[in-house]
C-alpha cells in the first residue's frame, strides 16, 4: 500500500477501481482537482507509480474478485467507481463479471459506502436481452446487481465514447484514414449517439454528489445521432481527409468484421469484436436526465466534431494520457519477472548481448526509451512485421499499438506487443510480451558505466517455456536471434554514438536498423 504524499484534498474519499485503464486513468485527476481524496485498487500497483497524480493518491493492491482486498480497500470509503470488467477473459467472463460485481456490492454495503458509480453501455431499446451482445448483456447486468446492492448506485450507460487513445476512437480513426473506399458491414448504417469523454468524465465526477435518495440508471450521450458512416464521413471532415467511398456488404458478421477491424486498425480483434458487436442495435439516449443532478456547462455536451478535433489536436500534439490499451490485454501474460534463480516452473531459457557504445549513457538511453512504435525495434524489420501479423491472426494485439508517446515511457505503457513491466530511466527498460505465445517472455535493455567508464549497452531476452510446445517454440526461434537480437544490440549501439556526433536524431533512426516494422 502506498500513501498520499501530498496534494490530497480535503474532500470525501473516493475508491476507484479500474484505474490503470483508460476511463479510470483519466477520472483520479478529475476526482483530486475537485477536492476528492482518492484511493485506487489495482492488482499490479506498480503500473500506476509515474502517473503524474501517483504522489497524491494512496494505492492499495487487490481484486474486485477477492473479497478480502476488496473490504480492505473500501474501508473508509464515501464514494466508490467501479469501473472494471472481465470481459475477454474467457468464455465465462460474464460468470466472472457477475461474481465480482455481487463481492463489490456486498462489501460496499458492509463498508457504509456512500454510493457506488458504475459506468456501463447503453442498450438499444425494445430489444428483449437475450439478444444483446455477451458485452452489452453483462454489462446491463452488472448494473442491476450494483442497484440491488443496498448502496445507492449511480449507473451512468454510454455508447461509444471520442476521445484521444479510447478504443472507439482509434478503431474510428484508423478505418476512415486507411481505407479511401471501404467495403464494410451493414453495422455502418445503425444509428449511435457518441459521447465525448470529457463528458463522461464530467458526469462520473458529478455523481459522486448525488442526493442519498437517488439510486437509477442515467442514459449519457452528446447532441448527435449518427450512424457509423455518418462519423467516418464527419472524421474525413475534421480530419480534412479526402472524401471516403464506402460499400456496405451484408456477409461481414460480428466475428467477421472483428477480424478486419484487426488487421486494419491498432485495435486487436479480441477488443474489436464487444464493439462491432454492440453495433448491432441502435443505441441511442433514451432520456437525459443526468442534467438534473450533473448540469450541462455551457458548451456541453460536446458535440461530435468537437469531440474529433479535440481528440486529433491530442494525437497531433503527443498529449494522449491513457489510450485503451491502458489496461491489460485480455488473455495476455501478467506474471512478473522470475528473480529467483530457483524460480519454480523450471527452464528459463535467456539470450544475452553486450556493446561498447561511443556514446555517452545518457545519448544510450535516449534511444532506448525511444524504441517502438514510429521508431520500430532496430533490427530485421520483415521478421518483426512478419511476428506482429501472425500475432493479429491469432487474435492477438499485434505491432500496430504502438507508443503513448513518442520519447517518454512510464511503467505500465503498452508498446507494440510488449508492455512495460519496469523502467529506471538512464538503466533499465524491461517489457513483457503480450503477443500469443506458448510462454512467458521478457526483454530488457540496460544503460551502463563499465568499471574503465565506458558506456556500455546490456540486452537480455528470456522466455519461460509452457509444456513441450513451449521448448519447441525456443529451439524453433533460436538460429535467428542472432539477427533479430544481436542485430537489436548492434543498432541501437549504433544509432546512440551517430546521435552523440550530432548525425542522427533518436527519434528518427529509420536510416540505420531502426524501421517501422508495420
Amino acid at each position: 500500500m502506498t500513501s498520499p504524499q501530498d496534494g490530497a484534498g480535503p474532500g470525501p474519499l473516493c475508491l476507484v477501481t479500474g484505474a490503470t485503464g483508460y476511463i479510470g486513468g483519466r477520472l483520479v485527476p478529475e476526482l483530486l482537482d475537485a477536492g476528492y481524496r482518492v484511493r485506487c485498487l489495482a492488482r499490479s500497483p506498480d503500473r500506476l507509480r509515474d502517473h503524474p497524480w501517483a504522489g497524491r493518491t494512496e494505492v492499495v493492491r487487490g481484486d474486485v474478485t477477492d473479497s478480502a482486498s476488496v473490504a480492505a480497500a473500501l474501508d473508509g470509503v464515501d464514494v466508490a467507481y467501479y469501473l472494471v470488467h472481465a470481459l475477454g477473459t474467457g468464455r465465462d467472463f460474464e460468470e466472472t463479471d457477475r461474481r465480482a460485481a455481487r463481492v463489490f456490492g456486498g462489501r460496499a454495503r458492509e463498508a457504509g459506502v456512500r454510493r457506488i458509480v458504475y459506468l456501463g453501455g447503453l442498450t438499444p431499446a425494445g430489444v428483449p436481452e437475450r439478444e444483446l451482445s455477451p458485452h452489452l448483456r453483462s454489462r446491463a447486468e452488472v448494473g442491476r446487481i450494483l442497484l440491488d446492492s443496498g448502496v445507492p448506485t449511480t449507473v451512468l450507460r454510454a455508447a461509444v465514447v471520442i476521445g484521444s487513445g479510447s478504443a472507439s476512437f482509434e478503431m474510428l480513426r484508423h478505418l476512415t484514414e486507411r481505407l479511401p473506399v471501404m467495403v464494410t458491414p451493414t453495422w455502418v448504417h445503425t444509428r449511435i449517439q457518441p459521447v465525448a469523454v470529457r463528458d463522461v468524465l464530467r458526469a462520473l465526477v458529478g455523481s459522486a454528489a448525488m442526493p442519498e435518495e437517488v439510486s437509477r440508471a442515467f442514459d449519457i450521450g452528446g447532441p448527435d445521432v449518427l450512424t457509423y458512416r455518418d462519423m467516418m464521413a464527419r472524421y474525413a471532415a475534421v480530419a480534412r481527409l479526402p472524401r471516403r467511398t464506402i460499400v456496405p456488404v451484408p456477409v461481414l458478421t460480428p466475428g467477421l468484421s472483428s477480424h478486419w477491424v484487426g488487421l486494419v486498425t491498432p485495435v486487436p480483434a479480441s477488443v474489436a469484436r464487444p464493439l462491432t458487436e454492440s453495433l448491432r442495435h441502435e443505441v441511442v439516449c433514451r432520456e437525459h436526465d443526468i442534467a438534473r443532478y450533473v448540469p450541462d456547462p455551457p458548451g456541453h455536451p460536446l458535440g461530435f466534431e468537437e469531440a474529433v478535433r479535440l481528440a486529433l489536436k491530442r494525437v497531433r500534439e503527443a498529449d494522449v494520457t491513457t489510450r485503451w490499451s491502458s489496461a491489460s490485454v485480455p488473455g495476455a501474460p501478467s506474471d512478473p519477472l522470475p528473480t529467483d534463480p530457483d524460480w519454480a516452473g523450471g527452464s528459463l531459457y535467456t539470450d544475452r548481448r553486450e556493446r561498447t557504445v561511443d556514446a555517452s549513457r545518457e545519448s544510450l538511453w535516449r534511444v532506448i526509451e525511444g524504441i517502438g512504435g514510429e521508431n520500430g525495434w532496430y533490427s530485421f524489420p520483415l521478421a518483426w512485421a512478419a511476428r506482429g501479423l501472425l500475432d493479429r491472426l491469432a487474435g492477438g494485439v499485434g505491432l500496430r499499438r504502438g507508443r503513448r508517446d513518442a520519447a517518454r515511457l512510464r511503467a505500465g505503457d503498452s508498446l507494440d506487443f510488449w508492455r512495460v513491466e519496469e523502467i529506471e530511466p538512464n538503466h533499465l527498460l524491461r517489457l513483457r510480451a503480450e503477443m500469443r505465445l506458448p510462454g512467458l517472455a521478457w526483454l530488457e535493455m540496460y544503460a551502463e558505466t563499465d568499471d574503465a567508464g565506458r558506456t556500455r549497452y546490456r540486452q537480455r531476452a528470456l522466455f519461460h517455456p509452457h509444456g513441450l510446445l513451449g521448448h519447441l517454440y525456443w529451439w524453433a526461434v533460436s538460429p535467428f536471434h542472432a539477427v533479430v537480437f544481436g542485430g537489436m544490440a548492434r543498432n541501437i549501439a549504433r544509432t546512440a554514438a551517430r546521435n552523440a556526433t550530432g548525425s542522427g536524431s533518436p527519434a528518427n533512426p529509420t536510416h540505420k536498423g531502426g524501421i517501422r516494422a508495420e
